[in-house]
C-alpha cells in the first residue's frame, strides 16, 4: 500500500502570512494538531498545536486575554513554523513512512509531490487504517491466533484449514514476539462463529485459539 491511498487530501494549508490567532481557531475548528504551511502550492513549513502553545505567553504573565489574543493576532505562522520539514511522496509505501516519521520523531508527514503539497499523513491514519485492519480492530468477523507458529509448514496448514473449513479469509498478520519464541500468526476470517476453524487447527496440533479485540 502507498501512501497516496490512505493519505488525507487535500490538505488544509495556510500561507505564512497567516496570524497564530487565525491559525490557532482554523485547527480547533477542522479538529487538527498540525497545519502545513505554504504559497502557491509549495510547502514552506510546518505548526503544530504544541508549538502554537510554546509561542502563548506564560501562565503567570499579567496579560488579559484581549492583550493576548492582540499579541497572537500580531505573532504570524511564519514566526514560528517548523522549517526543514520531513515529507514524502504519494508512492511512498506505508512501510518506509513510518519508518520516516519514527527515525524523524513526528507525528505526521506532508506530502509533496512535483514540488506541490498534495497531502498529509499522521499516525492516527496509520493507526486507524493500517494497523486497526491488521489487528482486526473494529472489523466484522472472527480473529484466531495460532501461537508459535514458527514455520511455513505451520503456516500452510492454517491456510488450508480455513480453505477446507469453507472460511473467508480477510487479514493475516504474523506477529514475532520481541522476547522471542513467541511468535504469532492472527487471522482474521469474515464469520462470526470460527469454532469449526479453531478445531481444525488444534487437530493439526497447532495452538489456536479465538483472540478478543
Amino acid at each position: 500500500m502507498k501512501i497516496r491511498n490512505i493519505m488525507t487530501s487535500p490538505v488544509f494549508t495556510v500561507p505564512p502570512s497567516t496570524s497564530v490567532l487565525e491559525a490557532s481557531k482554523l485547527m480547533k475548528e477542522k479538529k487538527i494538531e498540525r497545519l502545513p504551511i505554504a504559497e502557491g502550492g509549495v510547502l514552506l513549513g510546518m505548526v503544530t498545536k504544541d508549538r502554537i502553545l510554546r509561542a502563548a505567553p506564560s501562565a503567570a504573565t499579567s496579560l488579559s486575554v484581549h492583550e493576548i489574543n492582540y499579541l497572537y493576532d500580531k505573532l504570524t505562522v511564519k514566526d514560528i513554523m517548523q522549517k526543514n520539514v520531513v515529507a514524502v511522496h504519494p508512492d511512498t509505501t506505508v512501510e518506509a513512512a513510518v519508518r520516516i516519521a519514527q527515525d524523524a520523531k513526528v507525528g505526521g508527514l506532508p506530502v509533496v509531490e512535483d514540488g506541490k503539497i498534495v497531502g498529509i499523513i499522521t499516525t492516527n491514519d496509520l493507526f486507524y487504517l493500517v494497523l486497526n485492519p491488521v489487528l482486526g480492530i473494529g472489523e466484522c468477523g472472527s480473529r484466531i491466533s495460532i501461537r508459535k507458529c514458527n514455520n511455513i509448514t505451520d503456516i500452510i496448514n492454517t491456510m488450508t484449514c480455513v480453505k477446507n473449513s469453507g472460511f473467508t479469509l480477510t487479514n493475516a498478520a504474523y506477529l514475532p514476539s520481541r522476547r522471542g519464541g513467541e511468535n504469532d500468526l492472527l487471522i482474521h476470517v469474515a464469520e462470526e462463529n470460527a469454532e469449526k476453524l479453531v478445531e481444525c487447527l488444534i487437530q493439526n496440533n497447532l495452538e489456536a485459539e479465538s483472540r478478543e479485540r
